[in-house]
């Protein structure tokens, strides 16, 4: 294994470990569902670097843009906009 896939799994399992404790962590609900998606994305990261393409390209798809979209949806809906 050479010296960059190393580097680059370490950034990628940094990235998505940040992300997934800060989405936990952050106290505006908008702010959390962006971090949620940035997991989403680093965890396509992940299986693009694992040689899964095809898991990849569904993650990316619902992980990082469909879950979230449907939660953005849910908080334009309550009022306030989820800023409690």
């Amino acid at each position: 294994m050479s010296n960059f896939m190393i580097i680059l799994d370490i950034l990628v399992v940094t990235g998505l470990c940040v992300s997934a404790i800060l989405a936990c962590h952050l106290e505006k609900l908008l702010s959390a569902v962006i971090a949620l998606s940035v997991t989403g994305l680093f965890a396509a990261a992940a299986f693009l670097v694992l040689h899964a393409p095809d898991v990849a390209i569904s993650e990316a798809a619902v992980g990082a843009a469909l879950s979230p979209l449907i939660f953005i949806f849910a908080l334009k809906k309550i009022k306030g906009g989820g800023d409690e």
